[in-house]
């Protein structure tokens, strides 16, 4: 038997067959197009799965259940999206919309928290019992497993880490509040404070990087210009550390989980981001380095956490 993982983005919808054991066996993407009515966007997420199985010669026989990523906030006991940023979602019915087209099992859960299930089950976090996924990309994402079960809230709202504010008078987010962790440890803030920093340093190798050309920074970049001794792209990747670590210690202090799963662009970076990162921790968390049990490492799943933590929904919830 086999699951369907679908991982809904704003750019793409993307579909996998996965055995139980997580491997992919058939994947394929169709665009979203975010902007439709949401029947149409449910449509095409059923049309792609079962693309995928005719493609693969399995029937539904084959199909065990169907799991679903989405952004925004879920309802899974109701099967519902209540509302999601990018996308005309607003009470929107996930499950009875796909099973109009596959009458197998439904599963629906945020993107984040999906993702964070991958891991726990398939990838960095399968030997152990509870696991926070932080994903570093444009935003900072959370995932909280605790034995097994995805921690979202008595309204399935929560894990928003990456807006606990870990400054209140500091930089205005898009949420409304200030000071939000994402503000200062996503890869975006990665890229906006080098920039600002090459900006004012035209004779950091930032510059020379990017052939003079600030819109084509991203966030491998410091760290290559820090590497290679640039001090200016040293102070940039030092303060992004910092910064992550001050998040990092506030997870650790509230659930104290067996290890801590980084995930998204920056994570590439491995030890150059880790050992570092390490230290900083250790430096700030309650308790000095007696305390600092919990693990921090990079995920293993890499974009495909999405799709087989959707394929894997059904362990949290049969």
């Amino acid at each position: 038997m086999y699951n369907i993982g679908i991982d809904l983005g704003g750019t793409n919808i993307a579909a996998a067959i996965v055995a139980k054991d997580g491997t992919i066996i058939r994947k394929d993407s169709t665009p979203t197009l975010g902007d439709r009515d949401d029947k149409l966007i449910i449509k095409d997420m059923a049309m792609l799965a079962l693309k995928l199985i005719e493609e693969e010669g399995l029937s539904l026989d084959d199909i065990h259940s169907i799991g679903v990523g989405s952004p925004g906030t879920p309802d899974p006991e109701k099967g519902l999206i209540v509302y999601a940023n990018n996308l005309n979602f607003k009470n929107t019915p996930i499950r009875d919309g796909i099973r109009k087209y596959i009458d197998k099992p439904v599963y629906i859960g945020n993107d984040a928290n999906v993702a964070a299930l991958g891991e726990y089950e398939c990838g960095t976090g399968v030997d152990y019992k509870d696991l926070v996924a932080i994903t570093l990309g444009t935003g900072v994402g959370g995932g909280i497993i605790i034995d097994g079960k995805i921690i979202g809230g008595s309204f399935n709202g929560g894990a928003e880490l990456g807006h606990v504010s870990i400054d209140f008078n500091g930089i205005q987010c898009n949420c409304g509040r200030k000071g939000c962790w994402e503000q200062y440890s996503s890869a975006t803030a990665l890229i906006r404070d080098a920039k600002e920093a090459a900006a004012k340093n035209k004779d950091s190798k930032l510059n020379d990087l990017v052939d003079g050309d600030l819109s084509k920074m991203n966030a491998k970049i410091p760290f290559d210009a820090a590497q290679a001794g640039d001090k200016v792209a040293g102070e940039v990747i030092d303060n992004y550390i910092k910064h992550l670590a001050v998040g990092i210690v506030n997870v650790i202090n509230i659930f104290q989980p067996e290890i801590i799963v980084l995930g998204g662009g920056v994570s590439a970076q491995g030890d150059n981001l880790i050992n570092p990162l390490r230290k900083e921790i250790i430096d700030e968390i309650y308790g000095g380095e007696p305390a600092f049990k919990t693990k921090v490492q990079v995920a293993k799943l890499g974009n495909d956490a999405g799709i087989i933590g959707a394929a894997m929904l059904y362990r949290a919830y049969e």
